[in-house]
């Protein structure tokens, strides 16, 4: 039979050994002839060597290729029914036709009679062309992974399994190693065979401990390929890495019917990048072809068989089970038609088995796993535990486990502690039905302990006492020591509370009455502790007393926290008296000066209505403040200020401000002037108080006057229906700095002109701006009323001020 054959890049048919090697040669960067071109004897021997080596590579692609075509030939010898000759001529005259290679031709035969994961990667390859006519390149994952195939069921160990995939698959991707290891039944890694590595890190790797995380651990528990694209980046410990430490790896599980056997791992030089999806499928073909190798070669860890071996195995787990406390079932695999895991059946169910629907064992056991417990693959994911740990080997334990049985359409669950382990080929799935009983005792020992509570029996006939473990911990004695009698408890309470603990003792064994106590208990390690004793009596039939139960409680925090508060209580009771008698004080000042009805005052020349709003809660009494007075030269001073703050400091300081002004205008000094000197007094003479004004001198004869404002809004004139307010002059505010100087300026009134003073509490909102309420302040002052005193009065009762601040709001009418 002629070697096998395949057309090159220009078209034309060479045998595929030649094809294969000289495409190897493009790729390493020339033509074999260049390794010829070295002078002396070293370059004609290198060039023997070479020659050697690749007449030995063409040699056993040929044989690859012979295998496959002779595999092809027995496929129409079956189909056709006819002899080996019948059948090579038949394969040539086919190839012949669709002019194609007998090579590529007898792959196509192989890929369609097996239908396994070979062919599937082959031809999810070609769809990726998008319908492009085929080339040989095409045919390539085929060939290749077919030929792997081939090298691996004549290789005699792992190693030589290793070799062939590098050697004739992954090479031709880019890797530059591979590794293969065995999972132990314990999840352990062990290295069977690598290729492309030293043989000192294959020392180094050649057993990983369980639960050790490496490259390959991540592709058992996940269970599925996984990709590696720079171990820098990872910190991924491997085989290999201080060779490439910027290299990239692709694990694949190897294992059949859903079991794991071990992983094929390989090794890049670099950075991987994005990776194609018919080029992992190929990878996934070749860990499948590693696993089956795996299952020949370790008879130990083949998949379930049904052999006598086999058979001794569950025959021995059973047994186990028998001996065990807990419910028991023994599983093995069940496989669907494509050889993957479908299911589990209930293989054995140990005496001690107690189902959550209440059915015998006689019922479940030979069911499959998921037909007696269907919600086990939904709600718990109790069946994807089972499949995780049959799959790696490594054992699995899930507290409070819901277990779902369904008898008449009704779910029935149960609470259990379950635990997984697998062995051989078969698991052990025990669990642990949570006991109510259990389940209560231990959240009472837990509520016992967080609420420091500790219970104690006491058998009147036998003197026989009994504590629990908190109560020891609570007396500080060891829980060795004897416990204390009821009748000695009075030696180690303080005296204070001899006679407390004298009345409960009374009222419980004499009076066999339930009583409790609060006492200070003195304990051996000089710690004084409060404790609250609650205690009841236990009568027999005839009244007598049998026994006395009852509970201590460590009440020292909450002892020491009720005297905290009730100090705390007295501290505030203090502050309450002593801020409510500066209240009553403040507003007793403030309404001796400025009663909140002030009658209107009559002056020559003009007329004055004052209006004052107090602030509506006492705490916030403030330090607002108007003054009008006739002075010698039979002028009138007009005086509106405020007073930062409140409470008792405002108070004093409007006092002393407004007599200071009052005594102060006195001299003829002009309003600027005024305000000068009732600056130095707010700065030097009060105590940083700081204050706003405005001050204003009005000459009857010739209707002027004479203004100045310290921080203070501007005052308001309404002439006749328009009302607009004084153009502001500078002026800081009193009391910020020691030296300030002030505008003033001069309007001439004329008669029947009301001139409007007020302090920022009329008009002051939390999300107003001050000029827009001020501009709505103008609005209403605007209104036609009948009065001054209704004019003052609506501006109140249409204020738009949210502040609960005092307010002062003085009127001047001309004559």
């Amino acid at each position: 039979m002629s070697d096998p054959t395949a057309r090159d890049s220009n078209g034309v048919e060479k045998p595929l050994g030649v094809l294969r090697a000289s495409t190897r040669q493009e790729r390493q960067g020339g033509p074999a002839a260049s390794h010829t071109a070295q002078p002396g004897e070293v370059g004609r021997l290198a060039a023997t060597v070479e020659r050697l080596r690749q007449e030995a590579l063409q040699a056993q692609e040929a044989a690859d290729g012979r295998a496959l075509i002779e595999l092809a030939k027995g496929i129409l010898v079956g189909r056709l029914g006819c002899g080996p000759g019948e059948a090579s001529r038949q394969l040539t005259k086919l190839a012949e036709q669709a002019n194609t290679p007998v090579l590529a031709l007898a792959i196509d035969i192989i890929n369609e009679s097996s239908r396994d994961r070979v062919s599937e990667v082959a031809q999810e390859f070609l769809k990726a062309a998008d319908g492009e006519p085929a080339t040989a390149g095409e045919t390539a994952p085929a060939v290749r992974l077919r030929a792997v195939e081939s090298r691996m069921l004549a290789a005699t160990d792992a190693q030589a399994v290793a070799a062939a995939l590098l050697e004739n698959a992954l090479a031709a991707l880019g890797a530059n190693g591979v590794a293969i290891w065995s999972v132990g039944p314990d999840s352990s890694l062990t290295l069977a065979g690598q290729a492309g590595f030293t043989a000192e890190d294959a020392d180094r790797w050649r057993y990983v401990p369980p639960e050790v995380s490496t490259c390959a651990r991540l592709a058992v528990r996940s269970r599925d390929l996984t990709v590696v694209d720079c171990l820098a980046d990872s910190g991924i410990p491997t085989i290999g890495r201080r060779q490439h430490p910027e290299g990239g790896r692709v694990m694949v599980p190897a294992g059949t019917g859903g079991r794991i056997l071990g992983v094929l791992e390989m090794s890049w030089p670099g950075s991987l990048p994005p990776q194609s999806a018919p080029l992992l499928r190929q990878l996934e073909a070749l860990a499948e072809l590693c696993a089956h190798t795996l299952e020949e070669q370790g008879p130990s860890t083949a998949l379930v068989a049904p052999d006598a071996a086999h058979h001794a195995g569950v025959a021995e787990l059973t047994d186990l089970a028998e001996q065990l406390d807990d419910p028991v079932l023994v599983l093995t695999p069940s496989l669907d038609r494509t050889g993957q895991l479908a299911d589990f059946r209930i293989h054995h169910a140990n005496v001690r088995f107690a189902d959550p629907a209440g059915r015998p064992s006689s019922m479940v056991t030979g069911t499959h796993f998921l037909e007696a417990y269907p919600m086990a693959a939904e709600d718990s994911g109790l069946f994807s535990m089972l499949e995780r740990v049959y799959a790696t080997g490594e054992p699995c334990q899930a507290p409070r486990t819901p277990l779902t049985a369904i008898v008449d359409e009704v779910p029935l669950t149960t609470v259990a502690d379950v635990r997984i382990s697998r062995h051989g080929s078969a698991l052990l799935l025990i669990w642990k039905i949570e006991d109510e009983t259990a389940r209560l005792a231990a959240l009472l020992q837990h509520a016992q302990r967080l609420g420091r509570v500790g219970g104690f029996e006491e058998h009147s006939t036998t003197g026989e006492i009994s504590w629990n473990g908190q109560l020891f911990a609570l007396f500080g004695m060891p829980p060795t020591a004897s416990p204390v009698p009821l009748r000695e408890l009075t030696s180690r309470v303080h005296p204070h509370d001899v006679n407390s603990v004298g009345r409960f003792l009374r009222t419980l064994l004499y009076n066999l009455r339930e009583s409790s106590v609060d006492f200070r208990l003195h304990r051996a390690d000089g710690i004084v502790r409060h404790i609250r004793m609650v205690a009841e009596p236990v009568l027999d039939n005839h009244g007598h007393l049998l026994s006395v139960r009852g509970a201590c409680q460590d009440i020292s925090s909450q002892h020491w926290t009720e005297v905290a508060l009730a100090a705390t209580r007295d501290q505030l009771a203090d502050s309450e008296a002593e801020s409510a008698d500066r209240t009553k004080l403040a507003l007793q000042l403030q309404q001796a000066i400025m009663p909140p009805a002030p009658a209107p005052l009559e002056v020559p020349g003009i007329r004055i209505a004052v209006r004052y709003r107090p602030a509506e809660s006492q705490s916030l009494v403030g330090g607002d403040w108007y003054d009008s007075v006739v002075l010698p030269d039979n002028k009138i001073l007009i005086s509106v200020g405020d007073v930062a703050g409140h409470g008792i400091q405002a108070a004093t300081g409007m006092v002393i401000l407004r007599n200071a002004l009052r005594g102060l205008a006195v001299t003829g000094a002009g309003p600027a002037q005024l305000l000068t000197w009732l600056n130095r007094v707010a700065h030097h003479l009060t105590g940083n108080l700081t204050a706003t004004a405005v001050c204003g001198i009005y000459d009857p004869a010739t209707r002027t006057l004479r203004w100045a404002r310290a921080g203070h809004l501007p005052p308001v004139l309404v002439r006749r229906t328009h009302a607009r307010p004084f153009p502001l002059t500078s002026g800081l505010l009193l009391g910020a700095l020691p030296d300030v100087d002030f505008e003033e300026e001069e309007v001439q009134l004329e008669s029947e002109d009301i001139l409007l003073m007020y302090t920022d509490g009329l008009v002051e909102r939390r999300d107003v701006s001050v000029t827009d309420s001020l501009s709505q302040l103008i609005a209403v002052a605007s209104r036609p009323t009948d009065s001054l005193e209704s004019r003052l009065d609506n501006l109140l009762t249409y204020s738009a001020s949210d502040t609960d601040d005092d307010t002062c709001l003085i009127g001047i009418q001309v004559r």
